[in-house]
């Protein structure tokens, strides 16, 4: 019997999920991360560098939750800070100038939202993001492998291919959110959940999301899949490439 979405809510936000450095290291060859945004400082809660992949080299990008109280604390729980998102446009952009595909992985409850990072400029990093991202000539792989949500999720996810885990949620906001706004009453949550549609079943069923990824062997089936779309990806022209993603987004 497949799990219900309030079930898969729970599974997508586990401290025992996978993270972007688990990934990193699992499926990729020879990672090296780098650090800052030139500008203000290194947010923890975004990790990113270069990588290879069957002897590709590429550039590996996600947020990134901690497994352990003091390392959530350093890592703000997965919650970017504006400079989080400009370390990634920086490391998006380099990859662009070297020709090397991106691979992003997505778990997030969202943007974080304290007074400094809206001061610092969260909204602008966040649709910046957006906007250089839908026009970045290079093949874009996003991979919600855990809570993708909000516009700090989508921050990371305008590529040609955008991939769940099939125990992953991707939505606008959270099933708390939604019933709080909706009925006043946090506490229906469960309900929410199977009404927003946020599950990797839903997502796949709506055109929202191109691929689910098991969670049975998911290294395995994970490298073999970016494997196989990259080298399609790879054959299309700068032009091509950019207006089918142009396309993709459009018919939402």
């Amino acid at each position: 019997m497949p799990n219900s979405a309030n079930k898969i809510v729970q599974l997508a936000r586990s401290q025992d999920r996978l993270t972007t450095l688990d990934y990193a290291r699992e499926v990729f060859d020879d990672f090296i991360e780098f650090h800052g945004d030139r500008n203000f400082r290194d947010d923890g809660a975004i990790v990113g560098g270069i990588a290879s992949l069957d002897g590709r080299a590429v550039t590996v990008i996600g947020i990134q939750k901690g497994k352990s109280l003091q390392d959530n604390l350093d890592r703000n729980f997965g919650q970017p800070h504006p400079e989080g998102y400009r370390k990634a446009l920086r490391l998006m952009k380099q990859a662009e100038k070297f020709g090397r595909p991106i691979i992003t992985f997505i778990n997030t409850a969202g943007a974080f939202p304290g007074s400094g990072a809206e001061e610092r400029g969260q909204g602008e990093a966040i649709a910046k993001n957006l906007f250089e991202m839908s026009d970045l000539n290079v093949p874009i792989i996003a991979i919600v492998n855990g809570e993708g949500g909000s516009g700090g999720a989508l921050a990371l996810a305008v590529g040609d291919r955008v991939w769940m885990l099939e125990n992953a949620m991707y939505s606008i906001l959270s099933p708390e959110g939604f019933a709080t706004i909706l009925w006043k009453d946090s506490s229906r949550a469960p309900e929410a959940a199977e009404l927003l549609k946020i599950t990797s079943k839903h997502l796949l069923e709506n055109g929202v999301v191109d691929k689910v990824i098991s969670e049975e062997d998911t290294i395995a089936e994970l490298k073999a899949a970016l494997i196989s779309e990259l080298a399609i990806l790879s054959e299309l022209s700068s032009e091509a490439l950019l207006e089918a993603r142009y396309q993709r987004f459009r018919k939402y």
